[in-house]
């Protein structure tokens, strides 16, 4: 599904009006109606009201007395503050005031805080609340008696509705950067913006509704396609093929390079992913010393030894793995190898050398940080990284906090100077394309937040890279099925102590449920 920034939308408003002919203030109306319609089926409950919509001075608030009009057309009880004076709405805002007025409505003014305050003091019994404030072309911090509002609203226990999306979020990157609408619903109009679907805004909006305005088909279909919300249509799309006479060879063969001493845990939920993602074979190279035991866990997974120092890979063990690479079509790199300095050396020689597709994580990522020039060198072959973002941090350079304050753009930078496909993970994972092209994952829950996780995410992915798929397409799909797998599973056991090796038995039924084949 496509989401887009404040720009793109306002692009193709401008095209609908000035090439196709359909006015602003028709494209309005077909929004406010749209909007009052689901909230009548969202809260019918709460029928009549009494409910309070709050208009600012933009479009925004005109598409806010739409509501309040069809609303009151429909028997509910409707009180309407105006946070602007009348005179500094826009031309379309201002012929809908007068038309809700004209139609019998009330548009009670309250244009600085002393007045606000007043009137919401008589409002503070509503049942539900519309906020109809700020619209996408806000980029900047909420000020003056838009604040004492915002603040007013997230304080009542009532729901609240967002039109369009949260007053203070950010519609193109989901920053917050001031006080903002925290809405039960939002209501979005024509297609979804990126601040609905990526942290921090994503977590403002609740339950987000996209309603259509009239907007002809030849516009929507034209909107851009460098940033889609990956959801189970748009994994269904990306899946591998699985014909019918196809064999173990036919679906690839995987090599995951990981563990050490300690951390075998890593290495067997690695591999063990490569197999639950569809992948025919997979190989394990891990220490010598911890071969045994991952074999003993792995009773499907090959497993072959490769030299360490002290239960940690060393730069003796490159003529191995690079042997050991023959045959195969990809490689999982980096879960629980060590972060000795000469592991990282082996990490980097085996990135230069290595001529397969390879997923990076964990401690291969921390080989990476401060010899990015390596990434340079692998520009004609697939490399997906999957940071967290106190690993971007250290990769990038930035602090956590501007990472997480925009990570759509982070993401974006670094995929595209590196020649690489960087996967940014956390709330909304964020997959970035060389090309520009982004992926917001739509699956996923806070309950994931739990060692082993990434693990079972590497080998999904590379597990997806060996059956052919191109890296932005394996690492997309890797993300939402880990996702799915773990929604699952919180519909079944909530979303507090889940493990990975949870995750790992739920993909295959993560996986079939989002075809369109029944199981057999």
């Amino acid at each position: 599904m496509k989401v887009l920034t404040a720009a793109a939308m306002q692009e193709l408003d401008r095209r609908t009006i000035d090439e196709v002919g359909l006015p602003g203030i028709v494209l309005m109306e077909n929004a406010g109606r749209g909007a009052a319609e689901t909230i009548q089926a969202r809260f019918a409950a709460l029928f009549p009201g009494p409910v309070l919509v709050l208009c600012g001075r933009g479009n925004n608030g005109g598409d806010g007395f739409v509501i309040a009009r069809h609303l009151r057309e429909a028997d509910w009880q409707v009180t309407t503050l105006l946070l602007a004076e009348r005179s500094g709405l826009s031309a379309d805002a201002a012929a809908m005031l007068g038309v809700f007025e004209a139609s019998g409505g009330v548009a009670i003014e309250a244009p600085d805080e002393q007045s606000l305050l007043a009137d919401l003091a008589l409002a503070a019994g509503c049942r539900l609340c519309v906020d109809a404030l700020l619209g996408t072309g806000c980029t900047r911090a909420p000020a003056g008696h838009l604040v004492q509002a915002i603040d007013w609203l997230n304080r009542q226990a009532a729901p609240v509705v967002a039109v369009d999306l949260p007053s203070g979020v950010d519609a193109s990157t989901g920053r917050v950067p001031g006080s903002a609408v925290r809405a039960a619903l939002t209501v979005t109009f024509a297609l979804p913006k990126i601040g609905l679907y990526s942290y921090p805004g994503a977590g403002y909006a609740g339950e987000v509704v996209t309603v259509p305005i009239g907007m002809p088909r030849c516009i929507t279909a034209a909107a851009p396609d460098d940033c889609l919300l990956i959801d189970a249509g748009e994994a269904r799309s990306l899946l591998p093929p699985r014909p019918a006479d196809g064999h173990k060879g036919t679906f690839g063969h995987l090599l995951v390079v990981a563990g050490s001493l300690g951390k075998s845990g890593a290495a067997v939920m690695t591999a063990t992913a490569g197999l639950r993602a569809g992948a025919g074979l997979v190989t394990l190279a891990c220490p010598a010393d911890l071969q045994m035991v991952a074999a003993a866990h792995l009773v499907e997974v090959m497993t072959a030894p490769f030299t360490a120092v002290d239960g940690v890979i060393s730069l003796q063990a490159m003529a191995e793995l690079l042997e050991l690479s023959a045959g195969k079509q990809a490689v999982a790199l980096g879960p629980g190898l060590g972060t000795t300095e000469e592991a990282g050396a082996t990490v980097r020689r085996f990135l230069k050398e290595s001529p397969l597709p390879v997923v990076v994580d964990a401690d291969g990522l921390s080989a990476l940080a401060g010899h990015l020039q390596v990434l340079a060198q692998r520009r004609d072959r697939p490399t997906v990284l999957t940071p967290h973002p106190g690993e971007m941090s250290r990769l990038c350079g930035q602090s956590v906090a501007a990472i997480q304050a925009d990570r759509i753009a982070v993401a974006r930078d670094f995929a595209s100077t590196y020649g690489v496909v960087l996967v940014l993970k956390g709330a909304r994972t964020v997959t970035a394309c060389p090309d520009g092209r982004v992926y917001l994952n739509g699956s996923g829950h806070a309950g994931m937040a739990s060692g082993g996780m990434g693990d079972v995410l590497t080998g999904l992915i590379g597990g997806l890279l060996a059956q052919g798929l191109a890296a932005g397409a394996a690492a997309a799909l890797g993300v939402y099925l880990h996702g799915l797998a773990g929604d699952r599973l919180r519909l079944q056991h909530g979303d507090a102590g889940l493990l990975a090796t949870d995750l790992l038995r739920e993909l295959p039924a993560a996986r079939q449920s989002i075809t369109k084949e029944k199981p057999c």
